[in-house]
C-alpha cells in the first residue's frame, strides 16, 4: 500500500463507493475475515463478496493478514486499515457524489437499526472557518476516527455497544451556483 502521502487514482475512490464494499470495510476493521466468513456475517454469495474483497485490496483498503488451509484450499483473511482512506485521491465532483451518495444509502439502511432510547449526536453544517480552525477540525476528526476503529471489537463480545458513524469533511465552493457535476 502506498504511504499516506501517495494519492491513489481515481480506482481507489470509485471502489468505496459501493454498498457492500462499506458493508465489509466497517465489518472487517474489528476482526479479519475471509470472503466466506464475511459473506455469512452480510448475507451475501462467497462469490460476490471474494470478488469485491479483491477490488478493496488491488487499492489498498484492506491488507491480507492471515492464509489458512482449510478442506484443501486456502482461506485467505482481510482486514480492514482505517488510515488507508486517508490516502484516496480526491477524486471528480461526480467520483466524489458517488461516493457520497453510497455513505448516505448506507447512512439510510443503518438508520433502520437506531436504538431509539440511545443517545444521539448530531452535527450538520455548511460553513465558513479559519484556515486554522480547518486543520485542527481535520486532525480532531482522524482522531475520532483512529479511535472508533482502534476500539472496533468483534460484534460477537458481550458488552458491546454496536455504533454507526459516518463522518466525511471536505472544501466545498464558495460559488452557491456552482456546478454540482
Amino acid at each position: 500500500m502506498p504511504d499516506a502521502t501517495t494519492p491513489y487514482d481515481l480506482a481507489g475512490l470509485r471502489v468505496v463507493a459501493h454498498p457492500l464494499r462499506l458493508r465489509l470495510l466497517s465489518l472487517l476493521t474489528a476482526e479479519a475475515f475471509s470472503a466466506a466468513e464475511a459473506a455469512r456475517v452480510l448475507g451475501e454469495s462467497q462469490a460476490n463478496v471474494s470478488y469485491h474483497l479483491r477490488r478493496l485490496a488491488q487499492v489498498g483498503l484492506v491488507q491480507l493478514v492471515e492464509e489458512t488451509i482449510i478442506r484443501g484450499g486456502t482461506a485467505k483473511r482481510y482486514r480492514h486499515d482505517p488510515a488507508s482512506g486517508e490516502v484516496l485521491g480526491s477524486g471528480h465532483a461526480d467520483e466524489h457524489q458517488a461516493l457520497m451518495g453510497s455513505l448516505a444509502a448506507e447512512l439510510i439502511a443503518r438508520s433502520a437499526r437506531y436504538v431509539s432510547e440511545s443517545e444521539f449526536v448530531f452535527t450538520e453544517a455548511q460553513v465558513t472557518v479559519s484556515s486554522e480552525a480547518w486543520k485542527r477540525i481535520r486532525e480532531m476528526s482522524r482522531e475520532v476516527g483512529k479511535l472508533i476503529h482502534d476500539e472496533a471489537t468483534p460484534s460477537a463480545k458481550p458488552g458491546g455497544v454496536r455504533i454507526s458513524a459516518t463522518l466525511a469533511l471536505f472544501e466545498v465552493s464558495t460559488d452557491d451556483a456552482a456546478p454540482r457535476t
